[in-house]
This record gives C-alpha cells, sequence and structure tokens, in this order.
C-alpha cells in the first residue's frame, strides 16, 4: 500500500507537502481533508491534527518540511536537497517571523490589538531581503528553499495583489509567476473531492490531467 497524505488544497503548508511529492514521484494515497469536518481517520493518525500529514509504513510525519525531506530522501531528481547552509536559514525566517507577519496582516481580526499595518510592513522587509537573493532561483537552481518559501509567498501575494504588483520586487514577481504557470503548481492545486471512509482512492501525484482511480 502507499503512504497517505492527509492534505487540504488550499493550505500551504500542506501545498508544499505535495510540491515535494510531486517532483520525487512517490505515489500517495491522497485524502482531502475539509477542516471544519475533519474524518476520524485521520485525527487519530495526525498527533497535531493538522495537515499535512503523511501516514508511512515506518510511521507518521506530521510537519510539512519533515514530509518534503521524507520525499526527497527518497527521490530528488532536480537535486532540491543540493542546497547551502543559507538555504535552512531562510526557511527558518520564512516560517517564523514571516509568516507570523503574513498571519496577522492577512487574519487581522483574528489578533485584537494587533497592528496588520506594522506586520505588513514587516513582511515587506523581509521580502525585500528575499528579493535581493533571487537571481531567477534562490540559489541559482531549484531546491527546497524555493519550494518551502514558495506557498507562503503566494498566500501574502493574494491578501492585497494590487499593492503587492505595485513593489518594486522585480525578481520576486518573476519567481511567483513562474511557479504560479509550473506543472508542479497546477498539479498540487488540482481539485480534489472531501474523503471520505471508504470512498476510492485517488493516486498523487497524477499527471494525467484527471482523477485518477
Amino acid at each position: 500500500m502507499p503512504p497517505v497524505l492527509y492534505s487540504f488544497r488550499r493550505c500551504p503548508y500542506a501545498m508544499r507537502a505535495r510540491l515535494a511529492l510531486f517532483v520525487s514521484g512517490i505515489e500517495v494515497e491522497l485524502r482531502e481533508v475539509i477542516l471544519r469536518d475533519k474524518p476520524d481517520a485521520f485525527l487519530a493518525t495526525s498527533p497535531s491534527k493538522t495537515v499535512p500529514c503523511l501516514a508511512t509504513a515506518t510511521g507518521v510525519i506530521d510537519e510539512s518540511l519533515d514530509i518534503m525531506i521524507w520525499a526527497l530522501q527518497q527521490h530528488d531528481p532536480e537535486g532540491w536537497l543540493d542546497m547551502p547552509d543559507d538555504g535552512k536559514a531562510w526557511i527558518a525566517r520564512a516560517d517564523g517571523p514571516f509568516k507570523q507577519a503574513l498571519d496577522r496582516t492577512k487574519y487581522a481580526s483574528r489578533y485584537p490589538g494587533s497592528d496588520a499595518a506594522a506586520h505588513r510592513k514587516l513582511a515587506a522587509q523581509f521580502l525585500s531581503e528575499l528579493d535581493d537573493q533571487i537571481d531567477g532561483w534562490m540559489f541559482g537552481h531549484p531546491t527546497l528553499a524555493d519550494f518551502a518559501i514558495l506557498p507562503f509567498l503566494r498566500q501574502f501575494a493574494f491578501i492585497d495583489k494590487a499593492w503587492f504588483d505595485a513593489h518594486p520586487w522585480r525578481n520576486l514577481h518573476q519567481w511567483l509567476e513562474a511557479f504560479l504557470c509550473s506543472e508542479p503548481f497546477a498539479c498540487t492545486m488540482q481539485k480534489y473531492p472531501q474523503w471520505k471512509e471508504g470512498a476510492p482512492a485517488i493516486r498523487f501525484p497524477d499527471r494525467s490531467g484527471h482523477l485518477a482511480p
């Protein structure tokens, strides 16, 4: 039996896990979870009760970055793991201060007393530095850092796309646009029905452009 991936299409954490599975070519059974209606099988599997969660023959991987690394350690045809140590630092900054600023910009009502404008400014400072780092890719070729960060950049950009597009981040804009037009993104954002107990298995990645039996 293939590993089972519990996922949610729009979640950037789940998105980056699917990206790594796509590029590695490792087949999983994808179970699309609706977060307001989490199935019992998912709740029994995921220690954190959050997506993504990958159940393998040897155990459960409950963190998106760990799922990415697990997949790439099995097969890494594009050399995503061939990345300098600086890549890990960029991922940590994106997952930490940038994600915190993103959440307080996008979901300001959830953080009473938080200044959304100030957090958007903090996020912009990070993006300005990231723009300087990018030359086509962050380190000259696709790496784990690029695809660990891009789903969160996409989420931030679409909070206010006109505001985002108005900033002179030429490298960043090109990087994001190339991602949005890519085959890995198209595959990872394919829509699947909510998983129910007993439903037919769905294969991922599926490059055929339709749901696989």
